[in-house]
């Protein structure tokens, strides 16, 4: 039977919307105050940190075959409040520059996941996401709403 490797080409298509979106942006725009005390480039920080953090649970798991343990929806919260002060002091065109090269990596790490670690992966109940694409289309979508209505 064949791995189920449909997030490829959806990680793909985000990776390159946002690719066009960091492009198209000024560093103005970049500044641009969203809800929550958030800005545009502390929402691509945010991206950029849960990318990378895909990135090195795989890496590790490669590494050493053993399983990470996901993570509970209310810790996602409170590392999500502790990051963000750090996020926002980035200078705003790094945090752009660092989610892309992030996205990059992280999406050619998955894609080159061996069958046998994907399917591990499915059987522990998906510890790691490897669909990055509904995190990154979340945000962006938020973004582009939020710029449109400058």
């Amino acid at each position: 039977m064949a791995v189920d490797r449909s997030h490829n080409a959806l990680n793909d298509t985000q990776r390159a919307r946002l690719e066009a979106f960091v492009a198209g942006q000024s560093d103005a725009d970049l500044q641009r105050p969203l809800p929550a005390g958030w800005t545009v480039a502390g929402v691509l920080a945010h991206i950029a940190f849960w990318d990378q953090r895909a990135f090195l649970l795989l890496d590790q798991w490669e590494k050493t075959g053993q399983a990470p343990v996901a993570i509970d929806g209310a810790s996602v919260d409170w590392v999500n409040d502790a990051s963000k002060p750090m996020f926002l002091a980035m200078p705003p065109r790094r945090a752009a520059e660092l989610t892309l090269s992030i996205a990059r990596a992280t999406d050619a790490k998955i894609a080159g996941l061996r069958d046998d670690l994907i399917e591990k992966n499915k059987a522990a109940g998906m510890p790691v996401s490897l669909d990055r694409a509904e995190h990154r289309k979340e945000h962006l979508d938020e973004m582009e709403r939020a710029l449109k209505r400058r």
